[in-house]
């Protein structure tokens, strides 16, 4: 078995199912943490206007961090 059915025939392992779990749960974070970070930077925007692009910065560098882990711990979670 080759390609994609090789792929989806070691899914249905055990373990497959729970890297598919981990990966999930990554995803998950991910969105949960982008969304926190977009709500709070808007909050802060709101607050201080001027400060616009110090806001826009630290928050595209958290999203961008928080966007590696996701990647990290999904790409983790399949090789384990």
């Amino acid at each position: 078995m080759t390609g994609m059915i090789g792929t989806l025939a070691a899914a249905t392992t055990m373990y497959g199912n729970i890297a598919a779990l981990g990966a999930g749960l990554a995803a998950i974070g991910a969105g949960i943490g982008i969304g926190q970070i977009g709500g709070k930077a808007v909050e802060a925007i709101a607050r201080q206007p001027e400060a616009i692009s110090k806001i826009q910065t630290n928050m595209i560098i958290a999203a961008a961090l928080v966007e590696g882990v996701a990647l990290f711990a999904v790409v983790v979670a399949m090789i384990g």
